[in-house]
């Protein structure tokens, strides 16, 4: 999944039956590109009767892994979210184990901040979104400059009701991204989900 080769990918949450009953079950996603072929696919890996129960209770504040796996299913990139009450954060690793950036949380009054932080830890871009742009989360450089933009798409009437079942459009609006800037807004839209749209979360 080489993401340099897109000005624009989709990601979509796949359907739990599970959800129709309140039941948080493991998050799993699939990305596409503009001509709706699947390019790759992210996975919560979170499992056993405690991941169970601390997914219930805990929501997104628990501390988790999302797996990142290509078209062929080969694993590409970890994103690791530690425990956390307030100030999120994580932390994302490639196949070889090696930190290429991370995201934090920052006060905000009405507003969603986080810096996003490249694998030397300085802060290459803002993510934000203001009280009444709740679906839509922009990545600002340094200079103000939009260089990426992730929105959260209306799934349906009854499936926004009762499943925990999102669609992201991500939009590469800068064609000098590094391939790891747009690994980590491609993990920045699943966090977002978890973070803002997941039921545990509200």
């Amino acid at each position: 999944m080489i993401l340099s080769n897109y000005t624009q990918i989709f990601v979509k949450q796949r359907r739990e039956l599970a959800e129709l009953f309140g039941f948080e079950t493991r998050n799993k996603y699939e990305i596409y590109d503009n001509q709706k072929n699947v390019i790759g696919f992210a996975a919560e890996q979170q499992k056993g009767f405690l991941g169970i129960l601390l997914r219930q209770l805990l929501g997104h504040w628990r501390s988790f892994e999302l797996h990142f796996f290509d078209a062929q299913r080969q694993q590409i990139l970890v994103s690791k979210h530690p425990f956390r009450w307030i100030f999120q954060e994580f932390e994302i690793v490639n196949q070889q184990g090696v930190t290429i950036g991370s995201v934090k949380q920052r006060f905000g009054i009405l507003k969603k901040k986080f810096d996003v932080h490249n694998q030397q830890g300085d802060v290459i871009y803002e993510m934000r979104s203001g009280f009444f742009q709740f679906w839509t989360f922009p990545f600002f450089d340094r200079q103000g400059h939009m260089a990426a933009l992730i929105q959260k798409k209306w799934s349906g009437g009854l499936k926004e009701i009762f499943m925990d079942a999102d669609n992201f459009n991500i939009e590469f609006k800068n064609a000098g991204l590094s391939e790891n800037d747009r690994l980590i807004i491609l993990v920045c839209s699943v966090f977002t989900d978890l973070q803002y749209f997941e039921r545990k979360a509200n």
